[in-house]
């Protein structure tokens, strides 16, 4: 009996890890055809002069992008808000406040991406005395 139950199990063992081999396998090359078709719209793009860029510096940044790419640097962590508060880190404690209020959106904004920039404006009135412009 004992015989019988040992290839029994060493094949089911083998079918399970297949499956799995074979799932990985397909998640991973469902991401690699995502990242491939993202840059193949990027290099689209730059060819058709969608992007807000030159062709040759559009065309440098693709490249750069694929290269990354394929070494698994570039992930999108849809995070933004963690984002948006990591580039106010670096500021003065003075300074750091205003920059995380905007971030959470007080004050205006102008511009666009597409036209080089967004700018993002607080105004806060300090009383005579507190110190002035900076």
């Amino acid at each position: 009996m004992r015989a019988s139950f040992f290839p029994v199990s060493r094949q089911w063992a083998c079918a399970v890890l297949m499956t799995v081999g074979m799932l990985s396998g397909t998640a991973a090359m469902a991401q690699s055809a995502d990242q491939n078709a993202t840059i193949q719209k990027e290099r689209a793009d730059c060819m058709n002069g969608n992007s807000q860029q030159d062709r040759a510096t559009c065309m440098r940044e693709a490249g750069a992008a694929k290269q990354e790419s394929q070494r698994g640097n570039l992930r999108d962590s849809g995070d933004y808000r963690a984002n948006e508060s990591k580039r106010c880190t670096a500021l003065p404690a003075a300074e750091k406040a205003d920059c995380e209020r905007r971030a959470n959106g007080e004050g205006s904004v102008s511009g666009s991406v597409g036209g080089g920039g967004v700018v993002r404006e607080l105004v806060t009135p300090v009383p005579a005395g507190q110190g002035g412009s900076k």
